[in-house]
């Protein structure tokens, strides 16, 4: 499940996608139009920031901007570097593998088989979802 974590990093990087190109938002700016607290936005800017989707800068013409183009950031990224691997099951992760304790075998467990194909689908849907689409099926 995707957390609040994960929900509002995407909804401030939405925000980013369609103010891209018109320079830098201010963190308050952003917390207010998207409703989220400035303190909890500031820990999810500085999350997106270490992997280099966002950057900031400081001065009176400073705040927050997007580390590539919205057509270079996939929804996949945003949500791995907030929430985590989008496996829901260890044994599937692709950057989080784990075996399960109590599988006898990995290649004959018929529920991990079911959840490889549930992440393989959410990869394929979350990698293959620009920012700048989902940017644009908001505005819809």
């Amino acid at each position: 499940m995707l957390t609040r974590k994960g929900k509002y990093g995407l909804k401030a990087m939405i925000l980013l996608a369609k103010e891209h190109g018109h320079g830098p938002m201010l963190i308050g700016d952003l917390a207010e139009h998207e409703a989220i607290p400035k303190k909890f936005l500031e820990n999810i800017l500085l999350a997106l920031k270490h992997r280099g989707l966002v950057h900031s800068r400081k001065g009176p013409h400073g705040g927050y901007q997007l580390g590539r183009t919205p057509e270079r950031i996939s929804v996949g990224e945003i949500v791995r570097a907030l929430d985590g691997p989008l496996a829901l099951v260890s044994c599937v992760s692709q950057t989080a593998y784990a075996p399960c304790e109590e599988c006898v075998t990995e290649k004959e467990c018929a529920v991990r088989r079911v959840f490889q194909q549930v992440r393989d689908e959410t990869a394929r849907i979350l990698d293959g979802t620009t920012l700048a689409a989902a940017a644009s099926l908001e505005s819809r």
